[in-house]
């Protein structure tokens, strides 16, 4: 895949412990590992794809820099907090939570709608990345999530070019698209990011789902502008086949920057 860098282009030597915003920090804890789970990704999509070989090496391709990027993080939280051990939790997180690796198909139903449901998955990180970025000013994290969104945005046009090549085939209608990607989007509050808070921020105790997955999405959703959701909306209307940027793309955006606001501040006060 083009575009690949270097850790060690990042400008490590800029961090500022003084501009570190501490509530960002288990959000980049629960974010590395999370990064960090590309291989079992692509061991997945290698099964589902195994006759492809064109699109089995993109896939190894793109597990290679989300694992860069969860290495990455780590060692960022490490700067910002020392007593951060990111191999053991990453540890912690890999023996509490896994998917199936050995699918012989698509959990989506076909290929095209594997390939919405990754479009949809890049759709939440280039957005959560971006809106990091623009929250953060700690100079090393600002170049860290700008470098990263801009990988999940050419991950997006990865798996939007294969989309369309399957969905050539496999012709899926757009109601059949527009339900594939509510669903994925709807699975972002499912066990794999309340874990990977867990697993990342917890110091022993027992993991509560539901109290993880509030911690961890009352960070997250409070990031949040309205420049970010009409970008994402714009992404997804495209994946799904709908005009990207219409009048009902705008008017999906302002109404999800609306939800997302009162999850944020219900999490808030929760």
């Amino acid at each position: 895949m083009s575009g690949r860098w270097s850790p060690e282009e990042l400008p490590w030597e800029a961090f500022d412990p003084e501009r570190v915003d501490p509530n960002l920090i288990p959000l980049i804890k629960a974010a590395s590992m999370v990064e960090s789970n590309g291989r079992d990704y692509a061991a997945y999509l290698n099964r589902v794809f195994a006759d492809d070989v064109q699109v089995c090496d993109l896939i190894n391709g793109w597990a290679h820099e989300e694992v860069q990027h969860g290495v990455v993080l780590g060692r960022w939280a490490k700067l910002a907090d020392p007593s951060f051990d990111y191999d053991a939790a990453l540890a912690r997180f890999r023996a509490g939570y896994s998917i199936q690796v050995d699918a012989d198909a698509s959990i989506r139903g076909s290929r095209t709608g594997e390939m919405i449901a990754r479009c949809m998955v890049e759709v939440g990180t280039s957005s959560f990345y971006l809106a990091l970025a623009d929250r953060t000013d700690e100079p090393l994290l600002r170049a860290i999530c700008k470098r990263i969104a801009a990988d999940e945005l050419r991950h997006y046009a990865l798996f939007y070019r294969v989309m369309k090549r399957y969905l050539a085939n496999e012709r899926l209608n757009k109601v059949e698209r527009i339900h594939i990607a509510f669903v994925r989007v709807m699975e972002t509050e499912d066990d794999e990011l309340a874990y990977a808070w867990f697993a990342a921020n917890a110091d022993g105790g027992t993991y509560d789902r539901k109290q993880a997955n509030r911690a961890y999405m009352r960070e997250h959703y409070a990031l949040y502008r309205p420049h970010h959701t009409r970008r994402g909306m714009t992404m997804i209307f495209k994946a799904v086949g709908l005009k990207p940027n219409g009048w009902l793309s705008r008017t999906m955006a302002a109404l999800a920057m609306v939800l997302i606001s009162l999850r944020a501040r219900w999490l808030a006060r929760a």
